[in-house]
């Protein structure tokens, strides 16, 4: 590995002044530190920066020394936070490598290959060859504004490739939810896969099911939220891990042509609102994804004898059920999409003596959102929307209106009582 260092085409007025205010404080401490990975990568691609991490040599411990408000986190990668007026920098210590590993420094991996804990500390090098890709391998030192490029990583950028570092299989292996993050930075960023990075998914794709799946929704979170979830689905659903990621249900509905067109239209719906800057929410999107797998269980519970409304009712609560079998869903998610899903049979009643009820409900807005998007996806008709659409400019101020129940509330821990009696 060659180290290339050369003059970099920004300088250190693109960053953020927290950014450059805690590389500083580390230099003048003695260590050395970089401002590291989609910083620098976003400004070779001419986008500003959404947020700045640093990479030291120094141990999170020192790190903390350094810094007034600064806190060590993390257990499986531990990172320092430190908070720079309204900022907070992401500080890491340099990686090293497992193999020379030395006492008093913690590395764990699974008998799969999976890493379950990491915090072996290195050189700059080593470190640069145990980030995930070219394009996040790039360092840049704020007090020289010099570009410090260990792997051709601005050329990747320039050639518009996504690339693993070292060998992708093992790669994959140490951590299996590098796949999401290499096919969501193609997805966000346009980019080609090169051919070792992609056809090593195919072989290492299952080891996603040995993912927590706590993590897997900070990952769902990252993949669908961020203003590119139709072109990432497209990816997932080519490589295999969409029912990896959501489960069965939403699998079976991929080969469906009403009910992918349904979730194609909510993703292209929310990446619209995120690009618009409008509110989004986790919980509308995963209603709409979820749908078809609710409606065909509903249709067979109603053909066991159960009524509409009940049908998808029973077929709502089984479906977040087993969705939560891979991703663990907040309830304040998870109700929601009950809501919305127990919407439907009843906006399609169009009852007179039900309309202010259901116009004040919290969810009604995403309720209606999801039957517009059913008819614009199947043959339903525009009835039950013009009814409602009606509704709603008659009573503007009802829309929404209803206090959240209480269930959809976190709840509060009680304080034990000072004086109980003993019984």
């Amino acid at each position: 590995m060659t180290q290339q260092t050369q003059a970099a085409p920004f300088n250190g007025s693109d960053f953020s002044h927290g950014a450059t205010k805690v590389v500083r404080g580390l230099q003048d401490a003695g260590f050395t530190a970089y401002v590291v990975g989609g910083a620098v990568r976003d400004l070779l691609l001419g986008q500003r920066p959404k947020d700045f991490d640093v990479a030291t040599n120094a141990t999170p411990e020192q790190i903390r020394q350094c810094f007034r408000n600064a806190r060590i986190i993390g257990r499986r990668f531990q990172i320092v936070h430190v908070r720079s007026g309204g900022e907070i920098i992401e500080v890491t210590t340099f990686r090293g490598n497992h193999a020379a590993a030395q006492a008093g420094q913690h590395s764990k991996a699974s008998e799969s290959g999976r890493l379950l804990r990491d915090n072996v500390y290195g050189t700059l090098e080593e470190d640069a060859l145990r980030r995930d890709l070219t394009i996040n391998a790039l360092y840049y030192d704020t007090s020289s504004n010099t570009l410090i490029d260990q792997l051709n990583g601005a050329a990747d950028i320039e050639a518009r490739m996504i690339r693993v570092i070292g060998v992708p299989e093992e790669r994959y292996r140490e951590d299996p939810v590098r796949m999401l993050r290499v096919l969501r930075f193609s997805a966000r960023l346009q980019f080609d896969l090169a051919a070792d990075t992609e056809t090593a998914i195919a072989s290492t794709r299952l080891m996603l099911g040995d993912i927590p799946s706590a993590r897997l929704f900070d990952e769902w979170l990252k993949l669908f939220m961020n203003g590119f979830s139709a072109p990432t689905f497209t990816l997932l659903k080519h490589h295999d891990l969409i029912a990896l990621l959501m489960g069965d249900n939403i699998g079976e509905a991929l080969h469906e042509e009403q009910s992918a067109s349904l979730q194609m239209r909510a993703m292209r719906n929310t990446d619209q609102r995120v690009a618009d800057r409008r509110p989004v929410t986790p919980a509308f999107l995963l209603a709409a994804l979820y749908w078809p797998a609710v409606e065909q269980l509903a249709l067979r519970l109603e053909e066991g004898g159960e009524p509409t409304t009940q049908a998808i009712h029973s077929a709502g609560q089984q479906v977040v059920h087993n969705a939560c079998q891979h991703l663990t869903i907040p309830k304040r998610f998870s109700l929601a999409m009950r809501d919305i899903w127990d919407l439907q049979p009843r906006l399609e009643r169009m009852q007179p003596k039900k309309i202010t009820d259901l116009l004040a409900r919290r969810w009604f807005r995403a309720a209606f959102d999801l039957r517009l998007l059913r008819e614009e996806a199947g043959n339903l008709g525009s009835q039950c929307s013009d009814f409602w659409t009606a509704q709603q400019k008659e009573h503007p101020d009802l829309v929404g209106s209803a206090r959240p129940r209480r269930d959809d509330q976190p709840k509060r821990r009680r304080r034990p009582r000072g004086n109980v009696r003993a019984p």
